[in-house]
C-alpha cells in the first residue's frame, strides 16, 4: 500500500538556539524539539536519563495498602504466590517481583497460566489449587484489572489478592474487589506517568519493598529485567520509561544474570545492546514460550544459577521462536485469503478452525499493515473463539470492542490492541457491529497511511558521523521512534538484488559520485507495480543504520518508502 509522505517543518532559530544552547548539532536539535524536548532543561533530561528519574513509589494509589499486607504476610510467614502473564511483560514482571521477594529472605510460587487452557487473567480452579496448598496471599503482574469473578471468589474464599496492572479498568464495574490494586491508569490515580509497563508497575513494588535497600546499584540488576518487558510490550519510551530502559539496556551489557546471557548468546547478540535487539532478538524469544508452549520457563531462565540449565532452556526458547515463525506465515497467509471473502470491511474480522492461538496477534498485525484497517484474527476451537485485534492511527480499539461487549464472553486491552473471547456462532454479528462502529468512525479520515519524516538530510551530509550523532536520542521506540529522513537527488546505479525472495538491496549514488548501500525489507511486496531499475532518479525515506561486516562498518540506508524524482504523494 502506498503511503502518504508528511515531511515535518522545524523553526531555524528554536532550532539554532537549542543547538547552541546543548552544544549539538542542528540536525539533533531539531529531533529534540520534535520529541518535546523543547528547552534546555528537558532536553538535558532526555539525553541524560539516571536513576533520579524514577519517582516515589508511593505516589502510586494502592502501594501503602499493598506494601503493609506484603509485610504482614512476611510476618505471619504466609504463602505468597505471583500470578504472571503469559507474555513477555508478565513474566519478566513475575521474575523481577520473586527476585525482590529473595532480597527480603522470602520465597514465594509464582504461577504463569497456559494461554491455551487457561487463556488471559486468573482464574477460578487455579486459584482454587494455590489455596488447596496453603497460599494465602497472590499477587498479579500485568493482569487482574478485569478479574472480577476469580477475585470475588478468592475474597469469599480466604485468599487476598493485590492487582499489579496497567490494562485499562471497565468503566461500569471500575475495579474488582482486592486487597489493593497498583494500576497507573486506575481512575483516581495521581502517578505523574501512566504509561508503565506491567514490568514498570511490578518494578515500583520491588521498589516500594526493598525501600532504603533499593540503592542505585542494586536496582540495576532489577531495571535490565524491566527494560526488556517495557520495550517487549511496546510501551511509550518516554519519561520515567525511557530511564527503565537506558538504565537497563546499560546493566544488559555487563549482566551477570546467567539465564539472560545465554539468551543474548543464543540471539547473536554480541553488539552493544539496543532497544533493537531486545525488540527483533530478545523479545521474540521470550514471547515465543507464551505463544508456543509455557511461559514458566522464562521465569526459570532468569533466576537459575546453572550455565547449562540456562544454555538448555535458551536453545528451548529459540526453537520455540522458529516454530513461531513458520506457523506465523502459515497462519497470516490463511488470514489474507480469508480477506478476500469478506471485501470492503471497515473492520477485519477473519479467522479459522484450529489457527494457533499463539500467533493471531502478529496475524492481525500484519493485515492492519497491509491494509490500513484495524483487524482482528480468531482462532476457532469447539466452538469457541479467541481473538486479538489491532488498531491503526486515530481509532480506539478497546472503544470499539466495547460497543458490543454484551457479544463476548472476554474482553481486554488497549487503544490499539485488545484480546477477546465469544461463541464463533456470533462472529457474524461481531463483524457486522464492527463495521458499523468503524465506519461511524472513520467516515471522512484520510485512510492513506502516513509516513511521518524528522527530516530532510543532503547526501553530503549523509554519513557515519551523522549516525554517531543521532545515536544520543536512543532508546528509539514507541514515542521515541528511530529518525526517518528523506534525501533527494539519489540514482539507483543498477539493478536492485532480491535477497530471499522477500527483501531488496540497492546501490545508490548522489550526482557527486557518492555511494550509498540500501535494503528495503519486503521491498518485493511494497514496490509491487512500481519499477526502480538501472539510473532511475528517486527520492528515498529510510533510517540510518551501520552495517558491520568482515570488521568494517559502512553506512546503510534502511528503506523505509521510495518514489521516483518529482512524484508527489
Amino acid at each position: 500500500m502506498e503511503k502518504r509522505w508528511s515531511v515535518k517543518k522545524h523553526d531555524f532559530d528554536r532550532v539554532s538556539s537549542l543547538a547552541n544552547e546543548l552544544g549539538v548539532v542542528p540536525l539533533v536539535a531539531a529531533l529534540l524539539i520534535d520529541r518535546g524536548a523543547e528547552d534546555p532543561e528537558s532536553a538535558r533530561k532526555f539525553l541524560h536519563p539516571s536513576h533520579s528519574d524514577l519517582h516515589d513509589p508511593y505516589l502510586l494509589r494502592g502501594m501503602d495498602r499493598s506494601v503493609s499486607r506484603i509485610k504482614e504476610a512476611i510476618e505471619r510467614r504466609e504463602r505468597i504466590l505471583i500470578w504472571g502473564d503469559y507474555d513477555v511483560d508478565g513474566t519478566t514482571g513475575t521474575a523481577l517481583l520473586r527476585k525482590a521477594f529473595r532480597e527480603l529472605g522470602v520465597e514465594t510460587d509464582f504461577h504463569i497460566p497456559d494461554r491455551f487452557t487457561e487463556g488471559y487473567g486468573l482464574n477460578i480452579p487455579a486459584l482454587n489449587e494455590a489455596a488447596r496448598r496453603g497460599c494465602r496471599l497472590v499477587i498479579t503482574v500485568d493482569c487482574g484489572t478485569r478479574s472480577f469473578e476469580p477475585i470475588a471468589w478468592a475474597r469469599a474464599n480466604g485468599l487476598d489478592v493485590i492487582i499489579t496492572d496497567h490494562h485499562l479498568s471497565d468503566d461500569e464495574q471500575s475495579l474488582p474487589e482486592a486487597i489493593a490494586v497498583i494500576n497507573p491508569k486506575s481512575v483516581g490515580c495521581g502517578y505523574p506517568d501512566k504509561e508503565l509497563a506491567g514490568v514498570g508497575v511490578a518494578l515500583k513494588l520491588a521498589q516500594a519493598l526493598l525501600g532504603e535497600r533499593s540503592d542505585s546499584e542494586r536496582m540495576n540488576s532489577f531495571l535490565e529485567i524491566a527494560a526488556i518487558g517495557t520495550v517487549a510490550d511496546m510501551m511509550d519510551l518516554n519519561g520515567e520509561n525511557r530511564a527503565i530502559v537506558t538504565l537497563g539496556l546499560r546493566q544488559l551489557n555487563r549482566t551477570r544474570n546467567i539465564g539472560l546471557r545465554a539468551l543474548m548468546e543464543v540471539a547473536d547478540c554480541t553488539a552493544e545492546m539496543s532497544s533493537v535487539h531486545i525488540g527483533f532478538r530478545i523479545a521474540p524469544r521470550i514471547n515465543a514460550a507464551g505463544r508456543m508452549d509455557i511461559g514458566s520457563s522464562v521465569v526459570e531462565l532468569l533466576e537459575t544459577k546453572n550455565i547449562a540449565e540456562a544454555r538448555r532452556i535458551a536453545a528451548s526458547l529459540d526453537s520455540r521462536n522458529r516454530e513461531r515463525q513458520r506457523m506465523q506465515a502459515y497462519i497470516t497467509e490463511r488470514a489474507f485469503e480469508e480477506v478476500l471473502n469478506y471485501p470492503n470491511q471497515e473492520f477485519m474480522v477473519v479467522g479459522g478452525e484450529g489457527w494457533h492461538r499463539g500467533v493471531i496477534g502478529l496475524a492481525a498485525s500484519r493485515l492492519v499493515e497491509k491494509f490500513n484497517r484495524p483487524a482482528i484474527v480468531l482462532s476457532i476451537e469447539n466452538g469457541v473463539a479467541h481473538g486479538s485485534a489491532r488498531g491503526i492511527r486515530n481509532f480506539h480499539v478497546l472503544d470499539a470492542l466495547a460497543s458490543c461487549s454484551d457479544i463476548f464472553d472476554q474482553f481486554g486491552g488497549h487503544a490499539a490492541a485488545a484480546g477477546l473471547k465469544l461463541k464463533s456462532s456470533r462472529i457474524g454479528e461481531l463483524r457486522e457491529r464492527l463495521n458499523s462502529f468503524a465506519a461511524t468512525k472513520l467516515r471522512g479520515l484520510d485512510l492513506l497511511p502516513v509516513l511521518d519524516i524528522d527530516a530532510v538530510v543532503t547526501s553530503e551530509t549523509l554519513s557515519l558521523e551523522m549516525l554517531k550523532q543521532i545515536a544520543c536520542l536512543e532508546p528509539f521506540g514507541i514515542g521515541n521512534p528511530k529518525p526517518v529522513f528523506l534525501t533527494s537527488g539519489l540514482k539507483v546505479t543498477r539493478e536492485p538484488l532480491i535477497m530471499k525472495e522477500r527483501h531488496l538491496k540497492f546501490s545508490l549514488a548522489d550526482r557527486h559520485g557518492k555511494y550509498f548501500e540500501a535494503v528495503w525489507w519486503n521491498g518485493v511486496e511494497r514496490t509491487s507495480g512500481r519499477t526502480f531499475g538501472h539510473n532511475s532518479g528517486i527520492e528515498v525515506a529510510y533510517t540510518a543504520d551501520a552495517n558491520e561486516w568482515q570488521g568494517k562498518r559502512r553506512l546503510q540506508l534502511v528503506i523505509e518508502d521510495i518514489r521516483s524524482a518529482g512524484e508527489t504523494r
